[in-house]
């Protein structure tokens, strides 16, 4: 697996380097081709806590994963378990569907199957025209994270989200 790692507000030392590089070969063992994988690692350090972001294009899918702790080396043996189980549980869904071998992964083991998500509800929403700012009004006082609604002002369908630093966002589908 090739790894690039870039710091933000961190100076990434050798052993870092060798300890990201060391966790994220054990996913080598997922992939056929590993030497034609790429994995980007972003390290950075916000109010105290170290964060580590690393994300691996596939043939078929973005794998992405954030972890963050007090401890660099805690966060990154837990972004690599979150890797791998997404990595065990696409897999799984890859070979249930009969796709002929999946680019890039390796074949599965029966042992390595996880429990397929399903989903459970299923919602029909209807909703007026509206702005911006009262999307956000109703998203405050529905209490939810995101909500969808007809956008008047980009005129389509938009989805507000609320952000991690608990600011806004919005994705707009024309």
């Amino acid at each position: 697996m090739n790894i690039s790692i870039r710091g933000d507000k961190i100076d990434i030392t050798e052993s870092i380097r060798n300890y990201v590089g060391e966790k994220l070969e054990r996913l080598n063992k997922y992939f056929d081709e590993p030497n034609k994988i790429d994995a980007h690692v972003i390290i950075r350090v916000r109010n105290g806590e170290e964060i580590i972001e690393v994300t691996i294009p596939t043939g078929k899918y973005t794998l992405r994963a954030e972890q963050k702790h007090s401890d660099l080396y805690a966060a990154i043996d837990l972004v690599v378990d979150v890797l791998e189980r997404q990595i065990r549980k696409n897999k799984t869904k890859l070979n249930r569907i009969r796709v002929s071998e999946p680019v890039g992964f390796a074949t599965i083991d029966a042992e390595e199957e996880e429990e397929e998500s399903v989903i459970v509800k299923r919602k029909n929403i209807s909703s007026k025209p509206m702005g911006e700012e009262e999307a956000i009004l109703q998203m405050e006082l529905l209490n939810h994270d995101f909500f969808v609604f007809k956008n008047v002002d980009e005129e389509c369908v938009s989805i507000l989200y609320k952000r991690k630093d608990n600011q806004y966002g919005i994705i707009n589908a024309k």
